[in-house]
């Protein structure tokens, strides 16, 4: 009798596409979003892995944004460029096999790391925040994007993210490189600790540490990011 297991039809089956009826943003799985595009929608430059339908793709134009913004992505020397996936159909997107979350803003705001920003709704306005006092100290820097408004947005972060919460007297320490994302009403400070740079992180900056004080949340991943400069 011939062995059924592990047939085609058996992999079809358990990996087969599926619609959750979830609205716009779903989960196709873990690292996969599904979007079912019916306008248009703000996606990371690169995160397209497959579509069906009518969808176009413009890349990000320079003054898109306004003159503002332009300059501030200049100064922070960051890499991440955004797309605009416009049309109808359904949009599959991912990044580098990194699980996926996705936050439905009521009006809240929230800071994103600009390497963990997948995809957000054309509704949500944004903005790139500097972190000034760390820029240059680890390779590459960092910048982060002030997503605020009602709508749909994705993150990304290495394997599973773990949300801390942050309680006034309470404060709470990450390493800048896997720090994810933090509630937009925090405003985290840098400070050094050269006591730690044999044991906090791996990279240049690794005695730097991001505190956050007051009332919210902050996210972060077990691994730490690597940043490269674009002069390099």
């Amino acid at each position: 009798m011939m062995d059924q297991r592990y047939s085609i039809q058996e992999f079809i089956q358990a990996t087969e596409q599926q619609d959750k009826g979830q609205g716009l943003f779903e989960l196709e799985t873990p690292r996969f979003l599904e979007v079912n595009l019916e306008g248009k929608v703000w996606a990371k430059t690169g995160s397209m892995i497959s579509y069906r339908g009518q969808v176009k793709f413009t890349r990000e134009g320079i003054l898109e944004h306004g003159i503002g913004k332009m300059f501030k992505k200049a100064l922070t020397g960051e890499g991440t460029t955004l797309m605009k996936a416009s049309g109808s159909g359904k949009l599959y997107l991912a990044d580098q096999g990194k699980k996926i979350s996705i936050l439905n803003l009521q009006g809240e705001s929230l800071f994103v790391n600009g390497n963990d920003l997948l995809a957000f709704e054309e509704t949500i306005d944004w903005d790139i925040k500097l972190m000034k006092r760390i820029a240059g100290i680890i390779s590459g820097g960092l910048f982060n994007v002030k997503l605020k408004g009602i709508g749909m947005v994705a993150i990304t972060s290495h394997y599973e993210p773990l949300t801390l919460l942050v309680e006034p007297g309470n404060p709470v320490y990450t390493d800048p490189n896997a720090t994810v994302a933090w509630s937009g009403n925090l405003s985290p400070e840098f400070v050094t600790d050269i006591s730690l740079k044999t044991f906090f992180g791996r990279g240049s900056g690794e005695s730097i540490q991001m505190k956050f004080e007051g009332h919210g949340f902050v996210v972060v991943q077990p691994f730490e990011e690597v940043y490269y400069s674009q002069q390099s």
